[in-house]
């Protein structure tokens, strides 16, 4: 065996896949900070909403755009504040989604805690130098009015208070609509993936056209 075109052929594919990691960082990031609204759970990620969002963006002219999810299942607002300073440093996302509050809610955290939670990773995601975009939730009336409010009111309130783009309900036309919602009536069905995505978008869709100058 030729050693010699071994050790060559190792040194270009060394310099291919650097220049595949440079081309990745240089590309602009959404950087989507959710739960399991986010995480795929009980659909197939081919089928998320995060998934239809990477092929949107190539149809509609945003291919330079990657996206990086980092959402999981059963997240809180304040593990998600915990590991964004990290996320931030290693992916530089122009755009962060924050798509959090929904799991502090349903374990009846007081609305508070969540909207101080929120508020630090709205402000962290800003001193970075990336545009937020804040996804509305609510909770089910069971929870009782006053609960409810407080926790509805937290979105806009944030929004508005620091200049954030908003979804005002991500579950908009799903959370009561026949088979867009599993047997746990918390999370999506495959079914309502595009109308998340959709719910998403026509907020999305102006941060991306500013970041890219459009």
């Amino acid at each position: 065996m030729d050693t010699g075109f071994m050790f060559r052929r190792s040194i270009v594919f060394c310099f291919l896949a650097l220049f595949a990691q440079l081309a990745m960082a240089n590309q602009p990031t959404v950087l989507v900070m959710g739960d399991s609204l986010s995480a795929a759970y009980g659909v197939q990620t081919e089928k998320a909403w995060v998934n239809l969002l990477r092929q949107r963006l190539e149809q509609q002219g945003f291919k330079q755009w990657q996206v990086a999810n980092a959402s999981i299942s059963g997240e809180t607002t304040d593990g998600g504040e915990r590991r964004l300073p990290d996320l931030l440093e290693r992916h530089d996302p122009q755009i962060v989604i924050l798509e959090l509050g929904g799991n502090d809610g349903l374990r009846g955290f007081p609305p508070k805690v969540t909207r101080t939670n929120l508020e630090d990773m709205i402000e962290q995601s800003k001193q970075s130098g990336a545009r937020v975009l804040l996804v509305g939730i609510q909770m089910p009336p069971n929870y009782g009015e006053r609960f409810t409010q407080a926790f509805a009111a937290i979105y806009p309130d944030l929004a508005e208070a620091h200049d954030t783009a908003l979804v005002p309900f991500f579950l908009d036309g799903i959370y009561n609509r026949e088979g867009f919602m599993q047997d746990d009536g918390i999370h999506p069905t495959a079914e309502a993936q595009p109308v998340l995505l959709d719910n998403v978008w026509p907020h999305l869709k102006p941060l991306l056209e500013a970041e890219s100058g459009q």
